[in-house]
């Protein structure tokens, strides 16, 4: 997978599309990602102890890969991802600046 945790990233599909949020979790075999404050689900939590009251608690779920892109460090913009062998080592360039993504 071309994303990698605590990547900022942009989505392009789906009822978010236009936000923006920094990758939290990756499951790279399912192809999806969990971004910070997007793709928002709410979960009802019942009470655990005698006279506490139940909570709403609103999660980021996992959305598809697909649907994100990501914002480039050095140019700002939204880009796919390429790679780059510099020394026997693979590593991920933004394709619109040309510049090599930690």
């Amino acid at each position: 997978m071309k994303l990698k945790t605590n990547d900022k990233v942009e989505v392009i599909k789906g009822k978010d599309s236009g936000k923006s949020g920094k990758i939290i979790q990756v499951f790279s075999k399912n192809g999806k990602v969990v971004v910070e404050g997007v793709h928002l689900m709410k979960k009802h939590m019942r009470p655990n102890k005698r006279g506490e009251k139940g909570q709403v608690i609103e999660l980021s779920t996992p959305m598809p890969a697909s649907n994100v892109m990501l914002l480039c460090p050095k140019c700002g913009r939204k880009s796919r991802v390429g790679y780059k062998i510099e020394a026997e080592e693979k590593k991920r360039q933004c394709k619109k600046c040309k510049e090599v993504i930690d």
